[in-house]
C-alpha cells in the first residue's frame, strides 16, 4: 500500500511547453519519511528541460527509451516528508518540452502510468479513467448578445426623446 498521496496537477499549457506541479502527502501519522525517493512513469519524460526543488535522475528500464524518472528531496530542503500535517507535504514542479508527434492532453496522456514511492507501488487509475481536457474553449453565445441588446437599447432611447 502506498503510504503517500500523489497529487500531479497539470498547471500550464505553453505553446512549447507545458508545467505540472507534482505533490507528495504524508497519509501516515505515525512515520517521517527521510531520504525519499519517488519514482514516475510518464511517456514524456524524455522531453524534461526543468524540475524545480528535487533532485532527478532518469531511468532507461527499456534501453533507450527514456519514461521513467527517480526523484527525491534536496538534503536540508525537502529530504524530509514530515507526518501527516501542515508539514507533511513536499512538491516541486516539472517543465516539459512538447513533442509535435506523440503530445496530446487526450484521454489521460498528461498523468503518469505508474508511482512508486520508496519502492512501494502507488497504484494510479488507468488513462481512460482520467477526465478528458477539452481540445479549446467553448464560445459562449452572450457575446453576440450583449452588443445586441445594446444597440436595440440606444435606439429605444433616441425614439422616445426624439
Amino acid at each position: 500500500m502506498c503510504p503517500i498521496r500523489v497529487h500531479w496537477h497539470v498547471k500550464a499549457n505553453y505553446k512549447e511547453y507545458w508545467r505540472v506541479k507534482i505533490t507528495a502527502t504524508n497519509l501516515n501519522y505515525l512515520m517521517n519519511y527521510s531520504q525519499w525517493n519517488l519514482v514516475a512513469q510518464h511517456p514524456n519524460f524524455n522531453n524534461l528541460t526543468t524540475i524545480f526543488s528535487f533532485r532527478y535522475k532518469d531511468l532507461n528500464p527499456y534501453g533507450t527509451i527514456n519514461d521513467t524518472g527517480m526523484m527525491w528531496g534536496i538534503k536540508y530542503y525537502n529530504d524530509l516528508l514530515m507526518t501527516a500535517q501542515h508539514n507533511g507535504n513536499v512538491q516541486s514542479e516539472l517543465l516539459f518540452r512538447k513533442d509535435p508527434a506523440t503530445f496530446t492532453f487526450q484521454k489521460g496522456w498528461a498523468f503518469p502510468r505508474r508511482v512508486y514511492f520508496n519502492g512501494e507501488n502507488c497504484v494510479m487509475p488507468p488513462p481512460d479513467a482520467y477526465p478528458w481536457l477539452p481540445n479549446d474553449s467553448h464560445r459562449l453565445s452572450a457575446s453576440l448578445t450583449i452588443p445586441f441588446i445594446t444597440v436595440w437599447a440606444a435606439l429605444a432611447f433616441f425614439l422616445v426623446h426624439v
